[in-house]
């Protein structure tokens, strides 16, 4: 049994299409086709049906389907291990970032992870960091770059990469920017956009307003950063962003005694081993970082 024979039939039952596999496999349809029927020959047993669009698992599809899944997994998991036993990254990594940090910190790690790891295939998931840190504890995935908790977790291990300074803003025509400084009793009679309750960020936040927190008016709230810098610059209301957000759009305001920051870093799980590849993309997540990153920090 061909291992290009199960992956086809797998991308098809998960998909649902022939054409998607055969884009999740760089493949031709006809090529995904041909493997499936070269299966469903050695196997003796029709493993799909067709009803007008729609694909559906016959019983010995049903059957085959996590047997498959877990023939390609252990294969990999072999291939993976017999590379770092020869001291090569390659196979597959899980990995999950924010929204924000893919955006704006990872890209030019990605670049040179794939330019110096090729034979790695990465898994990448995008979701929120509190998300993520519960699917590296929970050994979904292997390693996370996200926004640092205040609570650590005794079971993960985290790794400042990134300070992160965040800034009081409005938008240029909002009442706010007309005063030079603003103090914390100006917060609570204007309209706050702000990150989800329950985010780390937002955490970073109410720690830093504690004085007037029970007191904010708080009309919006997302967990995408780049949403609320959207809805600041329309004049929705003040917030409080990553220095590096900050651009024409916006207005920096000056709050005293303002010191609320964000520690961006990575995350894996304390009690498993790390992969050859995960090693590798903690090294060189290592080469970028801050020099204020490993400072002492509320995280």
């Amino acid at each position: 049994m061909e291992t290009a024979s199960l992956q086809a039939f797998v991308a098809i039952a998960e998909t649902g299409s022939f054409s998607q596999a055969a884009q999740r496999l760089f493949l031709t349809q006809p090529a995904v086709s041909k493997r499936l029927r070269q299966l469903e020959q050695q196997l003796g047993s029709r493993l799909l049906d067709r009803s007008g669009r729609r694909i559906h698992l016959t019983q010995s599809g049903r059957e085959l389907l996590p047997r498959a899944r877990q023939i390609l997994k252990d294969l990999d998991a072999l291939k993976q291990r017999i590379a770092e036993l020869e001291g090569r990254a390659m196979g597959s990594m899980s990995m999950a970032t924010s929204h924000h940090i893919g955006l704006h910190r990872l890209p030019p790690v990605l670049r040179a992870f794939r330019e110096r790891y090729p034979q790695v295939s990465l898994d990448l998931h995008f979701m929120d960091s509190e998300l993520a840190c519960e699917k590296v504890e929970q050994g979904e995935l292997e390693i996370a770059v996200v926004t640092l908790p205040f609570r650590h977790s005794e079971q993960l291990d985290y790794l400042p990469i990134w300070d992160d300074p965040l800034q009081l803003v409005c938008a240029p025509e909002h009442t706010l920017a007309e005063t030079e400084s603003v103090g914390l009793d100006d917060l609570t009679r204007h309209a706050a956009v702000l990150p989800a309750h329950g985010t780390f960020t937002r955490e970073a936040i109410e720690q830093a307003l504690q004085p007037v927190r029970e007191r904010l008016i708080i009309d919006l709230e997302t967990n995408y950063l780049e949403t609320i810098k959207m809805m600041v610059s329309v004049g929705l209301g003040w917030s409080i962003l990553p220095r590096s957000m900050i651009d024409e759009s916006l207005r920096a305001l000056h709050l005293l005694g303002l010191n609320a920051r964000r520690s961006l870093g990575v995350v894996t799980h304390r009690r498993r081993s790390t992969s050859r590849a995960v090693q590798a993309m903690t090294e060189l997540l290592r080469e970028q970082a801050d020099p204020a990153a490993t400072a002492e920090t509320p995280f």
